[in-house]
Parts: C-alpha cells; sequence; structure tokens
C-alpha cells in the first residue's frame, strides 16, 4: 500500500476553499485591536492575545491527538518549561528573547526527546498515564524551586528585549508577534500534515502493522511529532510568560493539559482549524461564564457535553455538515 493511496484527512478539502476559514480567523485576529480601540474596551486585546498564545498550544496538541493519535495529558508541562526559561533567565537578568526563545524551545524539546522515547514504548492508556506522570513531574519540580517563587510563581521585571530593543513592551507590537507566531505555528503543522511524514502519522493511527510492514519506523516519526509539538509548547510558553509577566507552576498541571485536550476535542480533532476555533470558543466562554458565576464550569461541563454528543467531529463537523461547500483548512 503506498503512501499516496491513504485515506485523505477527516475534512477533505477543495483546494479553491481550503484557506478560506483560516484566513477568515487570521483577519479577525489582525482586526482585533482595531475593534477594541472602536469599542474602547482594551480588554479585547488581553483576551485575544491568551486565545492565540493557547491556540498556538492547542494547534500542536492537535498534530500529536488528531493526526498520530497520540493522547497526551501532559501537554501543559512544555508551556511551563517554556515560561520558566523566560523566569529564569529574567531573574538572573538575561532578558533578551534572542536567548530566551532558543532556551525555551530548546528546553521543550531536550524535554519531550527524553520523555517521548520513553512514552512511546507504551500504547493506548498506558501512554496516556505516561505523559500525564511526566507533566506532573514537571509540575512537583517548578513547585519545589524556592528560589524561583516555588507555590507562589515568580515575577518576570518586564517583557523580553530584542537585541537590547524594547519592542515587545508595545502592547500593539507584542499582540502582532503572537499573531505572526501562530501563522507560522498553523503553516508549519499544516504543511506536515499534508506532507509524506504527514501520511505516514495518519497512516501509523489507522493501521500501524500495515505501515510497519511497508517498512517505516513508526516510533521514530512518532518521536519527532512528540519533538515538534512539544517545540511548539515552548514557544507558547515564552509568549505566555511575556504576555503576562509572571510563570507559576500551575501553567503546567494536569488541569491546564486537560483544558487544551477540550479545546481541541470542542474545535474538532484532526482539523488545525479546529483547535484555534475551540480555544476560542472555550476562553471567551470562561470570560462570558465566570462573569455570571464563580462555578462557571458547572455550567460549561455540560454544553461540553452536548457538543460531544450532537456535533460530531466538533465545531468543525458541524459546521462542515451544515455548511459542506465551506470546509476547514
Amino acid at each position: 500500500m503506498s503512501l499516496a493511496r491513504l485515506p485523505p484527512r477527516r475534512f477533505s478539502v477543495p483546494l479553491s476553499s481550503s484557506g478560506v476559514l483560516p484566513a477568515a480567523m487570521f483577519a479577525l485576529f489582525a482586526a482585533v485591536p482595531v475593534i477594541a480601540a472602536a469599542v474602547a474596551q482594551s480588554y479585547l486585546i488581553d483576551l485575544a492575545t491568551r486565545t492565540m498564545i493557547f491556540a498556538i498550544a492547542a494547534i500542536a496538541l492537535d498534530l500529536l491527538v488528531g493526526y498520530a493519535g497520540l493522547i497526551s495529558f501532559g501537554h501543559a508541562a512544555f508551556i511551563g518549561i517554556g515560561a520558566y526559561a523566560v523566569g529564569i533567565l529574567s531573574a538572573h537578568h538575561v532578558a533578551d528573547a534572542l536567548i530566551a526563545l532558543p532556551a525555551a524551545v530548546g528546553g521543550c524539546v531536550l524535554f519531550a526527546a527524553a520523555t517521548g522515547s520513553i512514552c512511546l514504548r507504551t500504547k493506548g492508556a498506558y501512554f496516556i498515564m505516561m505523559t500525564l506522570a511526566f507533566g506532573q513531574m514537571a509540575f512537583f519540580i517548578a513547585s519545589s524551586l524556592a528560589p524561583y517563587g516555588g507555590d507562589n510563581g515568580l515575577s518576570i521585571a518586564g517583557r523580553n528585549t530584542v537585541a537590547g530593543l524594547a519592542l515587545l513592551r508595545s502592547d500593539r507590537v507584542f499582540y502582532y508577534v503572537v499573531l505572526a507566531c501562530l501563522g507560522v505555528t498553523f503553516l508549519v503543522c499544516r504543511s506536515l500534515v499534508d506532507s509524506r511524514f504527514g501520511r505516514v502519522l495518519r497512516g501509523a493511527q489507522q493501521n500501524p502493522i500495515r505501515m510497519a510492514t511497508i517498512g517505516f519506523k513508526i516510533r521514530r516519526f512518532q518521536l519527532v511529532a512528540y519533538v515538534i509539538c512539544g517545540a511548539f509548547g515552548g514557544l507558547s510558553g515564552f509568549l505566555l510568560a511575556n504576555s503576562t509577566e509572571f510563570v507559576s507552576p500551575a501553567y503546567m498541571s494536569w488541569q491546564r493539559s486537560g483544558e487544551l485536550m477540550v479545546m481541541v476535542i470542542l474545535g474538532g480533532l484532526g482539523t488545525l482549524s479546529g483547535a484555534m476555533i475551540g480555544t476560542a470558543v472555550f476562553l471567551f466562554a470562561e470570560e462570558w461564564l465566570s462573569d455570571l458565576t464563580e462555578n462557571w464550569k458547572v455550567i460549561f461541563g455540560p454544553l461540553l457535553v452536548l457538543v460531544v454528543l450532537f456535533a460530531r467531529g466538533g465545531i468543525i463537523g458541524l459546521w462542515s455538515r451544515l455548511s459542506p461547500s465551506v470546509h476547514d483548512g
């Protein structure tokens, strides 16, 4: 069975319309600062920034879960490691992004390579539990770092400079830097999905025995996907630390990993645009419902159950059935 004959992605798209949804979403994100200024609601910029940062992590997680079939409940560890790289360097008066960003991404790559090589020796529920265990290990290590705040977290003096220039100190500039990072993440992941590498991942998800028989070293491909997922998680953590100017062990808790999984499922597994939509819906719903009650998850939980039961394939799946002519990118 050749790779060219592998089944297409879950929502196959005509070339002419494959970029409509992502283009619309990026255009909307680009317009948020203008909209916020027009309606005098500056908090919209902060909310959209947070949404894009977590969308980067969600897209990477969707690459791992939706296309490789590897369910991870330790993805938030990468966000935390990336954020702590920024915080720890800042505590030692190293505040340049040209140092902090490679440190954040590089630390996550090393952690992903080390833990992924162990986790991928298992399958199914055992893989899930291994990722959860390593995620919690990172959480407790961060909690024990007394010189860097321990359980209380660590405040950062200010956003990173870029080659000594305080470019990121401007909220508007930082917003569009985050938007650019989201665009790069989406394009890289979509290129991987459409490449031979992506076909191998999907083939291994559907029939690993047949793919191994063809001659592919499945575990190697999965490990590379896991490391890529970790690298983008580190990028997300780097941006999150600069956005909040604070790092905390809570960034890498299993609850955060669960929320990232909810974002991916809500938008639609195996649809990169769905990861962005799911993140936006989750965070905007959190913002709105939390104004109504502090127990907002009691309301959001049943809504998620309804989506899972009646919107197969998440929001993207529902949209595809209601509007057959418009599909995911």
